[in-house]
């Protein structure tokens, strides 16, 4: 196209769920290995986040569950 943008193609469309799918598993993943982190990135500064790091401070475990705690909470949610 003369303006430098692309078409959108069907195929892009199609994939949009399968990105989704890539995207939550990376997400729990940087839950269980940087907790903080993925709770910044999904919440924001907030309530959330002070927890988050405290259970951090207090062992990587408890940090670890909160996290993906709340990224369940979020997608329960994001379904309603």
């Amino acid at each position: 196209m003369p303006d430098g943008r692309s078409k959108l193609d069907t195929r892009d469309i199609e994939n949009i769920p399968y990105i989704l799918k890539i995207m939550s598993l990376l997400n729990v993943v940087l839950a269980i290995v940087f907790p903080p982190v993925s709770i910044f990135l999904n919440e924001g500064m907030g309530g959330t986040l002070f927890i988050n790091i405290l259970l951090t401070l207090v062992g990587w475990v408890p940090g670890s569950i909160h996290a993906v705690w709340v990224l369940s909470k979020q997608g329960e949610r994001a379904r309603i």
